[in-house]
């Protein structure tokens, strides 16, 4: 299909900041909570972001996901600028884009069986008659892998995977081309976690969905992702394909990331633990040079003086200045 890889999403330098108020007589602060964001994300892809709590990522899908406005920057969804677009073109847009939310327990409505859960969307921006809905929520309960019976039933009847796939079929009956997953698993058993992530996997072959996954586990990361962004307190810090992230990370944060997940480096040349030292900076008070500076164990002068920015380094973009030492004679491009 011509338009399997066409961009879902186009996002240029964006930003969101947060004014903080400090009481009467007192000046409000300002918190930036995302410092300059790009990326393409295409139909049949997965964009994985990733970073510690506080890092900017779950800010960062609101404004995807169109419940926050950037404060800057340019957000393009299907071709339509979020920015400029007229009341319209906004509401259309919302239908294209879903969200399926952490915790598969408190994101369904305990009063509402299932079949009226899944139908109430379609009630709410189609003009489908009841059996038309009734039809379709049926048809999309079996495309997640339920039972027909699983439609009169209430949630707290399911456990959490089976939740989780109601979850994912409710955010599915609009036809999005976007899906915007936030930490989608983490709240589910190990084994759990892969019968979803297997089924995620199978709905973007079959409907040609587009993923913006929010993750801190580098392990779900690795079994679902196309591309990889890291974020720092706000910042992008390393960005490319997966395989070229996780063989060889070039940025100090990616390398303390993937060098405290067991296992997460497979049958690859073995690396130290890196242990990280100090607390997040607070994002009302970042370092003045490098964001991760004051806990980075190769930092030098210039790192405290002068911010970098991401440069096409060994297949990724990458923002640090001393990112040349890590690349191993493999890894150099030709």
């Amino acid at each position: 299909m011509n338009t399997l890889h066409s961009a879902v999403v186009v996002a240029r330098d964006l930003r969101q900041v947060y004014r903080i108020s400090r009481g009467f007589l007192h000046a409000s602060d300002q918190l930036q909570a995302v410092g300059g964001v790009s990326f393409t994300l295409r139909r049949g892809q997965t964009l994985a972001v990733v970073g510690e709590s506080g890092c900017g990522k779950s800010t960062l899908a609101r404004m995807v996901s169109l419940i926050e406005a950037p404060s800057a920057g340019e957000l393009c969804l299907n071709g339509v600028d979020v920015v400029t677009a007229t009341p319209a073109e906004h509401k259309a847009l919302r239908r294209t884009v879903q969200l399926v939310f952490q915790n598969p327990y408190g994101s369904l409505n305990p009063r509402k069986r299932i079949g009226a859960i899944l139908q109430a969307p379609l009630q709410i921006n189609t003009t489908l008659t009841a059996a038309e809905c009734a039809e379709q929520a049926r048809a999309m309960l079996a495309l997640v892998g339920l039972r027909p019976e699983h439609y009169e039933r209430y949630p707290h009847m399911f456990s959490g995977g089976q939740r989780q796939r109601i979850a994912i079929a409710r955010a599915l009956m609009l036809k999005p081309s976007l899906i915007v997953a936030d930490e989608p698993v983490s709240a589910l058993d190990v084994s759990i976690q892969a019968q979803v992530l297997n089924l995620l996997a199978d709905l973007q072959q079959e409907l040609g969905l587009a993923y913006l996954f929010i993750s801190h586990d580098l392990g779900v990361v690795r079994h679902i992702a196309h591309d990889v962004m890291v974020m720092y307190l706000g910042h992008v810090v390393e960005q490319g394909e997966k395989k070229t992230i996780f063989s060889q990370p070039l940025h100090p944060y990616t390398q303390a990331l993937l060098a405290s997940t067991p296992g997460i480096m497979g049958s690859g040349p073995a690396r130290k633990r890196i242990v990280l030292k100090g607390e997040l900076p607070s994002p009302l008070n970042p370092p003045s040079g490098c964001v991760f500076s004051t806990r980075c164990a190769s930092v030098t002068p210039r790192c405290q003086i002068e911010r970098p920015v991401l440069r096409e380094l060994a297949g990724r973009q990458v923002a640090c200045h001393e990112a040349e030492q890590f690349i191993q004679p493999a890894a150099v491009q030709q």
